[in-house]
């Protein structure tokens, strides 16, 4: 994959992680346990798609 093409997925993938965790936290102060769970899960899997794409 090209330098360029592999610094837009990063961007994508850390503006998503950010998203996701702002969720979390939304879902912590609501206390909606199932929420945040489902949203740690997606969190985690983002995560580890960014860890992978540097």
């Amino acid at each position: 994959m090209n330098a360029p093409v592999q610094q837009t997925r990063v961007e994508v993938l850390n503006r998503l992680y950010t998203l996701k965790l702002e969720q979390i936290e939304q879902a912590n102060q609501q206390g909606n346990d199932l929420r945040n769970q489902v949203l740690a899960a997606e969190a985690d899997a983002i995560f580890k798609a960014l860890k992978s794409a540097k």
